[in-house]
């Protein structure tokens, strides 16, 4: 029901969100005699800052179109390498040609799979992780579809369909992939290389980087962490879960709307968003169109969310922040335990950021704990000073401190790869 008064309501304001993008056009016209004035400056401003918070904003586009390597810019393009119903692969595709002669060789960058949250934003939230990485490394992502726009009869997903995506993505990647769980995928990364690890899966990847993510979500508890841990199961199932109405192609689908969590987000830090939207009028007035631009691009990307589907949100509450099986040694994969003691010949980073208010302090560095036979020469764990949650994965300190560190473990697990290769085989 609630999906329904929402999508009503939207239709409703319509009409007053189109006569406000006019009328800031108006005001600003020059055509317009007064368009100059305080008056007319400030009248445009509301009418702008009225209709950015009253649209629907789309997935965003990724917007790479080249990287650059020792001081030239290669194209990019993104290709798409594998599609399932609820995710698709994407391949940065660096141009060979470009990337030779900028080189002047041609080196073979390591693979990396970005695994990007299924939390209620869309994956082009990591476009400066991806950026980062483009320069040295083959990078593919996964790209997770909007669970609204998924067909009920494509069948359920769930915290184990999503790990055998993982595995399946690996396994079309080739051997000697590096992994990067950014925030909420940890666990079902940590799961799906216990799971290859046990099986001796060729395609195991060389490494995984784990980025503020809930490992065990009991050390150093959030904010988010207390409430999914202080309502009872029975609660998030009867206030989270909507009905997807038509004419979605996923209409009858139940889910746990991007707009619900969204409306949480901004609950959260009411008060940093009113003041941002306030900035952003102030700099609508003044003409500070740089600053007005940096706002525009930030909320693009913010606002614009998808549906999870109700199985994988369910799932992701019971086990990994409410029951915390993982952390304990109790969750299933498809009715076998999942044993990250398994993993022997994975390299194992983990990053956390000094002031994240998402996953705290420790949560991340349990993945230490849990995969006790890594060799020590093959774990690292990295606590960045002075960022949060974003900052993490995205802005200057990611950039210019924790990519490099990412990067170096990432080569050093290659070399360890192949120095084991040879004694591998002469014991098989």
């Amino acid at each position: 029901m609630l999906y329904s008064a929402y999508e009503l309501a939207y239709a409703a304001v319509a009409p007053a969100r189109i006569a406000a993008g006019v009328s800031a056009k108006f005001w600003r016209s020059p055509l317009n005699p007064a368009a100059g004035s305080w008056v007319a400056r400030s009248a445009a401003a509301a009418f702008d800052v009225f209709e950015h918070a009253m649209r629907r904003y789309p997935k965003p586009e990724w917007g790479i179109e080249t990287t650059p390597v020792n001081g030239a810019d290669v194209p990019v393009r993104v290709e798409e390498v594998e599609r399932k119903d609820f995710c698709r692969l994407l391949h940065f595709v660096r141009d060979e040609k470009a990337l030779k002669k900028a080189r002047g060789s041609n080196e073979a960058d390591p693979a990396v799979l970005i695994v990007a949250p299924l939390s209620g934003h869309y994956a082009t939230l990591l476009r400066g992780t991806v950026e980062a990485m483009l320069p040295d490394h083959e990078v593919y992502i996964t790209d997770w579809v909007d669970a609204r726009q998924v067909p009920v009869c494509a069948g359920r997903f769930d915290l184990n369909d999503y790990i055998d995506y993982l595995i399946d993505f690996m396994r079309t990647i080739g051997p000697g992939v590096h992994a990067m769980a950014v925030c909420q995928p940890g666990p079902a990364l940590l799961s799906a290389a216990a799971v290859m690890a046990e099986g001796d899966d060729p395609c195991r990847p060389y490494s995984m980087t784990i980025m503020g993510s809930p490992i065990d979500a009991r050390r150093s508890p959030t904010v988010p962490n207390k409430l999914s841990e202080e309502r009872p199961f029975e609660w998030f199932e009867q206030n989270m879960i909507y009905t997807v109405p038509a004419p979605y192609l996923g209409a009858m689908r139940r889910v746990y709307p991007g707009f619900v969590q969204l409306y949480s987000f901004l609950a959260m830090n009411s008060d940093r968003h009113m003041n941002a939207h306030y900035d952003y009028f102030q700099h609508l007035v003044e003409g500070d169109g740089d600053s007005a631009d940096k706002h525009r691009s930030f909320y693009d990307e913010y606002l614009a969310v998808l549906d999870m589907t109700e199985e994988f949100y369910l799932q992701t509450i019971r086990d990994v922040f409410q029951e915390h099986k993982l952390a304990k040694g109790e969750f299933m994969h498809h009715g076998r335990l999942v044993r990250p003691e398994a993993i022997t010949d994975i390299a194992l980073m983990t990053v956390e950021g000094e002031n994240d208010d998402i996953s705290g302090i420790g949560q991340t560095q349990a993945a230490h704990d849990l995969c006790a036979n890594i060799p020590d020469k093959m774990q690292l764990d990295y606590i960045q000073p002075n960022v949060g949650h974003y900052g993490v994965f995205n802005g200057s300190r990611w950039r210019n401190e924790i990519q490099p560190k990412v990067a170096k473990f990432m080569r050093m697990a290659e070399k360890e790869a192949v120095k084991r290769a040879p004694m591998k085989a002469a014991a098989e």
